[in-house]
């Protein structure tokens, strides 16, 4: 049989998971939930609740501690927008100071607080009970404080909320109002400080006159502008007339220079292109300056775009046409007189005459407005000083006024009139707070039952690691798996395993007949196992035929990876179940050291050992019922171990030999030093018994990885199996008995 034929089962628990640990686990779930019920009660009976007082306060707005100094800057009026959390949890810690539970404690009377709580007149016990049982939340995302004060006494609790609302309101505004400035300081520091701000005022109006200005940013932005126009137009004069020389040298037939033309050894076709582009140039170069500048177009226009794509093509050509003839280059360009043709004589000398007198004259305008604008820089420094100087005494005197004013107001106001805290819910009549009280309750009902889960499942998963259902042998053990055969001692099945589980009845005379041992008569298999060990002889002659065994006779270990599990009930079974098919023989071999199944059945029979079972002759003492044998190889216990497995190792000729159809070993456990394990390479399968909630897993995973070394084919049996789930909660392949 093979273990690929079953699904594994998920890593996840699953309901059938679920119910066995809590069914398993029952009377610990059930125990502690006995016990949560038992704190509940006792809480219910000893521990009313006290009576209650509850109030509520509105915090709009918190003004900060101010310092003398008002350079720190740590003045001003905190939103609960900005600061919420930060605002709401100081007002609480206020209210839970106990530095104000003393001052009411004090106020009320510490005889009437403590009346309750052993009586005395300690002030500071009383302002501990009133600590204590003062509750202070604030609501999330909110700037409400709800107040709770409990008390044994219902005439205490609300007397003592109202003071403890009044004690606060007056410790809110000591804490936060100005310290050490009384309301004559005020005054002088304002005095002083308007009469210092109008002397700076007369400083920076003085050094505006001198310097000839009104404001700085305004005349640096007209001077630079002035700058900028008067350069451009001294540039285009030096332009103008140098291009006015060179028409007029052209037109009077004298040239310039010495030198011959420049544009002598140039085709008048491509002088006539470059004139046309420079021209084009020019104009281009004019319109984009009136996107620019005049109309305030961006870069990003559209037309501003376009201009720019055009005189980048205009440049080029000309670029084009001054690397092709450089004597183009060498051209005053900019001069649309040259290239624009001859004009009036008359008209080019007088404008040339007057174009020197203009150069001069806007020369001597840019060295004017620059002396100007240098008297402004120095001019400014003294001026920001000033400006820097007036802001900070104002900032001061804004302060110290604003200071002022509410020390007034709150003087106006008297002490204990707080106008940014206000009471939304006055503290309301005493009364008892069972919803939290029947809430505890159940909570460690909850938490019994929770805990008796918690202990099942830690114990299930982490602590037991016995094997205890089929799932664990699929998932965990990779073992091929036969049967669960279930534990007949457990609850209602124990009335299966009276008498009727006798394996041997005797005659009836029950005395021992001759050579001293009492005669079985024949064998009887305990009817509440018979069908589990029928079906485990189906699956084993399943198994032989899934891997095409068919030999005979076959050899068949029963063993298992600890003492107890029901390894030599489970060969007998197994021996009688194959007995009984009647397709032939059946041989059980007790090679258990200790008493095993083979013991029920020599103990009727004279002793027959394993050489006389193999001759047909001397096998009938052998015989305990019709295809049945049964011999023992364990008459020599200390010697077993070692004589054994050579003596096992000859027989193997015979037992192949044999006419058996089968040969159940009945072996001992599984063990490092065990006979198994040298045994087990002679066998066809290994049946390796587990018994449930005992065998731990570990030491099946130590017992299967030693018999594979061997390279023998394991199976598995879970024997003593317990159903602790309802049928009609969760079913199986494992009936009940």
């Amino acid at each position: 049989m093979n273990n690929s034929r079953h699904n594994e089962p998920s890593a996840s628990i699953s309901l059938g998971d679920v119910y066995f640990v809590i069914f398993r686990h029952k009377w610990k779930i059930l125990a502690l939930a006995a016990a949560g019920l038992a704190a509940a009660a006792v809480y219910f009976f000893f521990q009313q609740p006290p009576f209650q007082s509850e109030a509520e306060l509105l915090v709009r707005y918190v003004q900060d501690s101010r310092s003398v100094n008002p350079t720190e800057n740590n003045s001003r009026v905190t939103s609960l927008v900005d600061l919420g959390a930060s605002v709401m949890n100081s007002e609480m810690h206020i209210l839970c100071s106990f530095d104000l539970a003393a001052q009411v404690a004090t106020n009320i009377g510490p005889a009437k607080i403590l009346a309750k709580y052993g009586g005395g007149d300690d002030p500071t016990r009383a302002a501990f009970v009133i600590r204590d049982n003062l509750k202070v939340e604030g609501s999330k995302d909110s700037s409400v404080i709800h107040i709770t004060f409990r008390h044994f006494d219902p005439g205490i609790v609300r007397p003592v909320l109202s003071e403890v609302i009044s004690d606060y309101l007056e410790r809110h505004l000591e804490i936060h109002k100005a310290i050490g400035m009384s309301d004559d300081t005020l005054t002088e520091q304002t005095t002083q400080l308007r009469l210092q701000i109008a002397q700076t005022e007369d400083e920076l109006r003085m050094a505006k006159t001198n310097a000839g200005i009104i404001d700085v940013a305004d005349s640096e932005k007209a001077y630079s502008e002035e700058i900028s126009r008067i350069r451009r137009e001294l540039f285009q004069a030096e332009a103008d007339l140098a291009e006015r020389q060179m028409s007029l040298s052209i037109l009077s037939g004298k040239p310039a220079t010495t030198n011959p033309p420049l544009t002598a050894s140039v085709p008048a076709l491509q002088i006539a292109q470059y004139k046309t582009a420079s021209t084009r140039f020019a104009y281009l170069q004019k319109r984009l300056d009136d996107y620019l500048i005049v109309q305030g177009f961006t870069e990003e226009n559209k037309l501003v775009k376009e201009a720019r794509t055009e005189i980048a093509q205009v440049e080029k050509t000309k670029t084009d046409l001054e690397a092709k003839y450089p004597a183009l280059a060498e051209m005053e360009t900019s001069s649309p007189a040259l290239l624009a043709g001859p004009k009036d004589a008359s008209t080019s000398g007088a404008a040339l005459a007057a174009l020197p007198m203009r150069v001069k004259i806007l020369r001597e305008q840019l060295n004017r407005i620059q002396a100007d604008a240098s008297k402004l820089d120095e001019a400014e420094a003294k001026i920001s000083d000033l400006q820097r100087k007036k802001q900070v005494q104002e900032n001061n005197y804004k302060y110290f006024a604003n200071t002022l004013e509410e020390a007034r107001i709150n003087e106006a106001l008297g002490p204990g009139r707080v106008s940014n805290i206000k009471a939304i819910q006055t503290p309301s009549p005493p009364f008892k707070d069972f919803g939290k009280f029947y809430k505890h309750i159940l909570m460690m009902i909850l938490g019994g039952v929770l805990a008796g889960l918690a202990w099942a499942f830690l114990i299930e998963f982490y602590l037991d690691h016995s094997v205890k259902r089929p799932a664990e042998i699929y998932s965990k053990l990779k073992i091929p798996f036969f049967l669960s055969i279930p534990d007949l001692n457990h609850h209602d099945r124990a009335r299966l395993a009276g008498p009727e589980r006798r394996q041997i009845e005797y005659n009836q005379s029950g005395v021992p007949a001759s050579g001293g041992a009492l005669e079985a008569t024949r064998w009887q298999v305990n009817h509440a196992l018979r069908s589990h060990y029928d079906a485990l002889r189906d699956r084993l002659v399943v198994y032989f035929e899934s891997i095409n065994l068919t030999r005979k006779p076959k050899l068949v270990a029963v063993t298992s990876a600890n003492k107890g599990a029901g390894v030599s009930s489970i060969a007998a079974g197994l021996a009688a179940s194959l007995s009984e098919t009647g397709d032939g023989r059946v041989l059980l071999v007790d090679m258990n050291m200790e008493q095993g199944a083979a013991q029920q059945f020599i103990h009727g029979k004279p002793s027959c050992k394993l050489d006389d079972a193999l001759i047909s002759e001397k096998r009938e003492n052998a015989m305990v019922q019709e295809n049945l044998y049964v011999v023992s190889e364990n008459t020599n216990a200390e010697l077993l171990p070692r004589a054994l497995p050579k003596r096992f190792a000859a027989l193997v000729p015979k037992l192949k030999a044999s006419d058996y159809d089968y040969i159940i070993f009945d072996m001992p456990p599984v063990t490092q030093t065990s006979v198994t394990l040298r045994l087990a390479g002679f066998m066809d399968n290994i049946m390796l018994v587990i018994e449930s909630e005992k065998t731990d897993r570990e030491a099946v995973q130590q017992a299967s990885a030693l018999l594979a070394h061997s390279k023998a084919s394991i199976t598995a049996v879970l024997n003593k199996t317990r159903k602790y789930v309802p049928a009609r909660l969760h079913h199986d392949l494992n009936p009940d008995v």
